[in-house]
């Protein structure tokens, strides 16, 4: 079941599972875009296809905030706003280890192999790379973990698993980028304990700014 965080006519937003792609992939599994499509069908009682615009995305493992536009028109302006940089989101990150600083920024060059599917941080001026810059901040030191709150300010695939991972803080469960650590999902597949908290994003017909928060899942590790 869906959990509904803000709706409109023109957007929804909603609290995204881990392990729930956000649209479909090769795997073939039941994806957010279909759930969302199903149940706006469902609710609003409305006959042929449902428009459903995934405006930007979380990977499979992420849990939290993520916004979809209902109409083309708002797809379009909430798009524009993601490319541009409107969009101001937070993420939640429960890392191996500790900084030894508690707040700043990182920039990064990346580079994806997309055979792979995976990315790497490389030297400044690859000609194939972008640039990934993300501001930080020390929530909380645990024993062996550090919570960490992230505000990315570029939008690359991958860029919080791989910039932390880059540091020697892996995200805990996120073995694809070096953890060490599993962490399980509530539907018992691996997820890992990166969380989207907020979205702060202008209203695609009224103009007024929107800031829509995700509480952390049962899942989530403490």
């Amino acid at each position: 079941m869906l959990e509904i965080l803000h709706e409109d006519n023109h957007c929804l937003v909603v609290n995204k599972p881990a392990g729930l792609p956000s649209q479909g992939d090769d795997s073939g599994d039941v994806c957010l875009v279909d759930l969302v499509g199903a149940d706006l069908k469902h609710r609003y009682g409305k006959p042929g296809k449902v428009y459903v615009g995934l405006v930007h995305r979380l990977d499979r493992p992420t849990s939290g905030v993520i916004l979809i536009a209902k109409t083309s028109k708002a797809a379009a302006r909430l798009s524009l706003q993601f490319h541009d940089g409107i969009v101001e989101k937070t993420y939640l990150a429960v890392v191996e280890g500790h900084l030894q600083v508690e707040e700043g920024t990182w920039i990064d060059a990346l580079k994806k192999d997309r055979q792979k599917n995976v990315v790497s941080v490389v030297a400044a001026g690859d000609p194939e790379s972008v640039e990934a810059r993300v501001r930080f901040r020390v929530l909380e030191r645990r024993s062996r973990t550090t919570l960490i709150e992230l505000k990315p300010l570029t939008g690359r695939s991958h860029q919080l698993r791989v910039q932390l991972a880059s540091r020697g803080l892996p995200i805990v469960g996120d073995r694809k980028y070096d953890a060490t650590t599993r962490l399980l999902a509530l539907d018992g597949k691996p997820r890992i304990a990166l969380h989207a908290d907020q979205l702060r994003f202008i209203h695609p017909t009224r103009g007024q700014v929107l800031e829509v928060l995700a509480p952390v899942p049962a899942d989530w590790p403490g």
